[in-house]
């Protein structure tokens, strides 16, 4: 008897999806990719999306089985994706240890609060995928750049695409990865930076010299990269300057760079998450009405699968049912509060536990609402990688504070540090939530153009966020006992710095000792407002728009890790314009859009290498060949800018060389192999 299929995609129902091998290689990759993301998390302050290194690793392992699909794949990045995303805990269970509440990480502790606020972030996006992404027209750059790397490994497309398309995407990985890796010898630089002043202040002008930027700056587009250019001018031309003068001289054996990079990180970056928190509310609140009616088609599903027509629902219809959905998160609200209360055996806590603990749950149901729709909004508009997740943990620590405040008002010194260790622990519930539904979107992204299943992806980063859970508390305390972190009582030489755990830690203490500069935050909620009325302005008079969110972004990211997306976003625009005029303007749109992906990949696949690289030597540098030097900062941008200019000429010779629509029928069979 034939099999049947998907009355929307054509896509046979019996296809192998959610495999027992495929969920065994996404568990091995979630464990080696964790381990190496944790700790560059906790060194520099960033983790690296792990989704496409995945599908890569995952191809070239299930290749060897004849009946593999790019289905199975798919589930395979999404089990793994959860090792670069729930890594970003690190961002805020250090904290606990910082402050001298935890000597080490308690393993079950640890576990459960990684995997409940994980799979809470599973849960809350689930009615979000209908609103954000098959009825959004966000660009998910690296969910679209996951899908072209999967639907290339499997051969869909025409013969000509195929040839072409895989031997650009092939290059330009091996060219961003072969920079990034040379980069690290510091034969060449990484990051060009140059601090100066200005009237009587200072600022830094600094790029990353990274590929991965160029192409999500492309696939985003070019008005999120000019909102983005906005915010870092606001940041880098106006407030570093002004606060740096305010600051007065600057501090006797501190250089120009560290001083700047101080006020920044002291002063502007709180003005950029005030800046978000106002764009986020106003970004919950256009979005409401597709979040219900995303409810509401939910309901209606539900309504279908109760009444024996579950098998007639379309694909873009099967996810985890609603009814589920709710009760699990109305039932995680159970261990969550029990977790509380050992928090609550202290004073003050102990003294009004109940209300304490009643006000907590409501505040991660309520704030998981919204921070879901946030997070997966922004990893729709610049991807995971580059959304700013730590301006949402400082909002989530301001929240939690601020009722831990107002129910404690005269806590002594003392009692606040039990109060202190309590907001980091619910943060870290939230914080889970938010790490999770920042990727989850992005993976059913790429689930919708490999016609995937939902409810089996969903499936599929529960596993993922239990398997990032178990292995990331003893990651933890290994790193503990070999280096501990800067700030904990008896910190080594070695201690690693832990940066956004410190930068969180220090805001819930400043928050219950009564001493946080409320202003920064009013500064930067009183620019969102300007920026959301300007927005509005420009789309009802036709002529683009300035994403608040973006503009946000740009403020409070550094420099380094965001000019280069505006730049990219430029180059996509121009090659976008010439791809329009082409012989085979969709063809010549997609190699751009292969190029982009290529560039992703590349430096993804070598940046998850070198993370584990550096774990496993210990070593701030594990490649570097020389010391640092002067000429390897131009030498580094000659060579990017060749290298970057190269390929997109490269890619339109190979587009104009298409052949026109019509030549060459795309390959019976290959979609769903």
């Amino acid at each position: 008897m034939a099999s049947s299929t998907d009355r929307t995609t054509g896509r046979p129902d019996s296809i192998k999806e959610l495999t027992l091998r495929g969920i065994i290689l996404g568990a091995v990759l979630t464990v080696i990719l964790t381990a190496a993301n944790v700790y560059a998390g906790l060194k520099i302050g960033l983790t690296v999306a792990t989704s496409i290194p995945a599908a890569v690793i995952s191809m070239a392992v299930l290749r060897s089985f004849r009946d593999s699909t790019i289905q199975e794949n798919n589930i395979v990045q999404t089990i793994a994706s959860a090792a670069g995303t729930l890594s970003a805990i690190v961002f805020v269970l250090p904290g606990l240890v910082m402050i001298g509440w935890w000597t080490g990480f308690p393993y079950w502790l640890s576990v459960a609060v990684i995997a409940i606020g994980g799979i809470l972030g599973v849960m809350y996006s689930v009615p979000l995928r209908r609103a954000l992404v098959t009825g959004s027209d966000l660009p998910y750059p690296e969910g679209i750049a996951a899908a072209e790397v999967l639907k290339v490994g499997a051969g869909i497309g025409g013969a000509e695409e195929n040839r072409r398309g895989l031997m650009l995407i092939v290059w330009s990985s091996l060219a961003s990865a072969f920079f990034y890796a040379l980069a690290q010898t510091r034969l060449l630089t990484s990051e060009a930076a140059k601090s100066f002043g200005v009237g009587s202040g200072a600022t830094t002008v600094s790029a990353s010299l990274s590929m991965l930027l160029i192409g999500v700056g492309h696939l985003v587009g070019l008005t999120v990269g000019i909102a983005m250019l906005v915010g870092l001018v606001i940041s880098w031309g106006f407030l570093v300057p002004h606060y740096t003068a305010l600051a007065g001289a600057i501090p006797a054996g501190t250089g120009l760079d560290d001083f700047v990079h101080s006020v920044f990180v002291g002063k502007v970056r709180f003005i950029g998450a005030g800046t978000i928190g106002v764009a986020a509310i106003w970004t919950l609140l256009k979005i409401m009405g597709p979040i219900i009616s995303g409810i509401r088609s939910a309901l209606a599903a539900n309504r279908e699968r109760k009444a024996g027509r579950g098998g007639e629902l379309p694909i873009t219809e099967r996810d985890i049912p609603i009814g589920i959905v709710a009760a699990t998160i109305l039932v995680l609200m159970i261990p969550i509060g029990i977790l509380l209360y050992a928090f609550a055996s202290t004073d003050p806590i102990a003294s009004n536990p109940a209300v304490t603990i009643a006000l907590s749950i409501i505040y991660i149901l309520l704030a998981g609402v919204v921070i879901a729709s946030v997070c997966g909004y922004m990893a729709g508009l610049i991807g995971a990688s580059n959304s700013p997740i730590s301006g949402v943990g400082i909002l989530s620590v301001v929240g939690i504070s601020l009722i831990l405040a107002m129910i404690f008002p005269h806590a002594s010194a003392e009692a606040s540090k039990s109060l202190v260790a309590f907001a980091l622990f619910v943060t870290a519930v939230v914080f889970g939530v938010a790490t999770i539904s920042n990727n989850n979107l992005q993976d059913l992204k790429t689930g919708q153009l490999v016609d995937a299943t939902p409810w089996r992806q969903q499936v599929a980063l529960v596993l993922g966020v239990l398997f990032g859970a178990i292995i990331i508390p003893p990651v933890l305390d290994l790193l503990n006992t070999a280096f501990t972190f800067q700030g904990a009582p008896g910190a080594k030489a070695t201690a690693l710095a832990a940066p956004q755990a410190a930068l969180i830690s220090a805001i819930a203490q400043g928050l219950l000792n009564g001493n946080f500069d409320w202003g920064l935050i009013g500064i930067g909620a009183g620019i969102g407002v300007v920026v959301i009325i300007i927005d509005e302005l420009l789309r009802k008079s036709k002529r683009g728009g300035l994403p608040p969110l973006a503009v946000g972004m740009g403020i409070y990211l550094p420099m380094a890790l965001t000019i280069l997306i505006p730049f990219g976003a430029l180059l996509g625009w121009l090659y976008e314009r010439w791809a329009t005029r082409a012989n085979n303007p969709e063809f010549a749109q997609r190699m751009g859009v292969l190029l982009a992906t290529g560039l992703i990949v590349g430096e993804s696949i070598m940046g998850v290498v070198y993370a584990g690289t550096v774990a496993a030597t210990r070593s701030d540098a594990p490649l570097a060949l020389v010391a640092e030097n002067a000429w390897a900062v131009p030498a580094g941008i000659t060579v990017f800018l060749v290298v970057v200019l190269g390929f997109y000429a490269w890619t339109r010779r190979e587009a104009s060389m298409a052949p026109v629509p019509g030549d060459d029928a795309a390959a019976p069979e290959a979609t769903y192999r």
